[in-house]
């Protein structure tokens, strides 16, 4: 049951990369890697789960908490840039 759940994911996070480096615009860009992100953190857990420590669980979701900090650095910074005041 494990391997299908990381054979999707990976094809998954193929698909993100691959729209990541030829998205038409830099917010499907951001999208995209926020995107490989979270699929990221599901694939910890997957595998902290299955190799028996569960109690690592906590270092995917500190992996998610930078992911959403890092996003939001990165959407003010390209709104400010072009001159908007929203985030």
């Amino acid at each position: 049951m494990v391997i299908p759940v990381v054979v999707l994911l990976l094809g998954a996070m193929a698909c993100s990369l691959a729209r990541a480096a030829l998205g038409p615009t830099r917010f499907d860009r951001i999208l995209a890697a926020n995107s490989f992100g979270t699929q990221t953190v599901l694939l910890l857990s997957v595998y902290f789960f299955v190799s028996g420590y569960p109690e690592y669980i906590d270092i995917a979701l500190l992996y998610a908490l930078i992911n959403y900090v890092g996003v939001l650095a990165i959407v003010r910074y390209l709104s400010a840039r072009r001159g908007g005041d929203r985030a």
